[in-house]
């Protein structure tokens, strides 16, 4: 398949600006400046990345725990996600959400969510809407390993199945549920082996590989538009950082992370650029400022917001049919 050099920057530019936000907010956690707990995307960025620019402004997601790249790469305010991190009313959520629990419905952000698993029942129920509704939208389901272990994981591929729904469920395996390794708490040696007893299409590939990633939910997004139903990706991957800011990773060596930082999707991705000649050291240079300033902006925004009135600690809770909130 043949890509343009805008294109293909522009896969670039979207890692790297997810990496800055992530390096930027463990600085500012492990400063004590960050309230919360943090889960980073560093070293799964290519996921967020090639499946995003498959997806329309108006199709949906529903992300997890570790969601900072998912939202960066569907296009959400840097600014207004580190003002929710600040827990600044500023923030997507008013700075009631905090790192697990940013969304944004206008770009189709139906919320990340701390429950291991809780967003692949949204992303069905969101799949059916759409049904109903006879658009062409599509829903794209992340989850990690350790979900696929979870009772909603299969209640949501048999639902879609049954009905045909237009939902991608894309497993970001990055081996470890929590401190556990994936061959400790799976029953099986891929992930996307149990799409079989759904009867839908099932495979497993390299999470690091942008373009594979790209092309791979290319594919199953077109299936999904023209009524073909769900399908369930793995892309394979390792988490870098520990499961939070803070973890000791007593689980595992380092001499182990050493090696996966070798394989981690940028270096990679740049290393393919050059050799494609797809990028210059000045432009990859250029990339990386305009990202460092554009995370240095947001985290002067979330600073310096105002926190939500403690009068309103009870407000947007419930939703009634009116529309008030109470």
């Amino acid at each position: 398949m043949e890509y343009t050099k805008e294109f293909l920057q522009g896969l670039y530019r979207t890692m790297v600006r997810i990496r800055t936000f992530e390096k930027t907010a463990e600085e500012l956690f492990l400063q004590g400046e960050l309230p919360g707990f943090i889960h980073l995307y560093i070293g799964e960025e290519a996921i967020a990345t090639g499946t995003m620019a498959n997806l329309r402004q108006d199709d949906y997601i529903t992300s997890t725990h570790r969601g900072h790249g998912h939202m960066i790469a569907k296009g959400a305010d840097t600014k207004k996600m580190m003002a929710e991190l600040y827990g600044k009313k500023a923030g997507y959520c008013k700075g009631k959400g905090g790192s697990m629990h940013i969304a944004d419905l206008s770009i189709g952000v139906l919320g990340a969510n701390g429950e291991v698993a809780g967003g692949l029942p949204i992303a069905a129920g969101a799949g059916m809407a759409i049904k109903l509704k006879k658009t062409d939208q599509v829903v794209v389901a992340f989850f990690g390993d350790g979900a696929s272990n979870r009772g909603a994981f299969h209640e949501a591929l048999n639902w879609c199945s049954i009905y045909k729904l237009p939902v991608i469920f894309l497993n970001e395996n990055n081996q470890f549920a929590s401190t556990e390794r994936v061959q400790e708490t799976t029953s099986v040696e891929n992930v996307s082996d149990r799409a079989i007893g759904y009867s839908i299409p099932g495979v497993t590939i390299d999470g690091n590989d942008v373009l594979k990633v790209y092309e791979t939910v290319k594919e199953a997004v077109e299936r999904a538009r023209n009524g073909g139903g769900p399908t369930l990706i793995e892309a394979k991957t390792y988490r870098i950082k520990g499961h939070f800011v803070g973890d000791p990773t007593l689980y595992r060596k380092e001499k182990e992370v050493e090696e996966h930082w070798a394989k981690e999707p940028i270096g990679r991705f740049e290393k393919q650029l050059k050799e494609m000649g797809k990028i210059t050291d000045s432009e990859k240079e250029t990339i990386w400022k305009e990202a460092e300033e554009e995370i240095k902006e947001a985290v002067e925004f979330g600073r310096n917001a105002p926190y939500p009135a403690p009068e309103e600690a009870l407000t947007d809770l419930f939703v009634d049919d009116t529309g008030y909130d109470y």
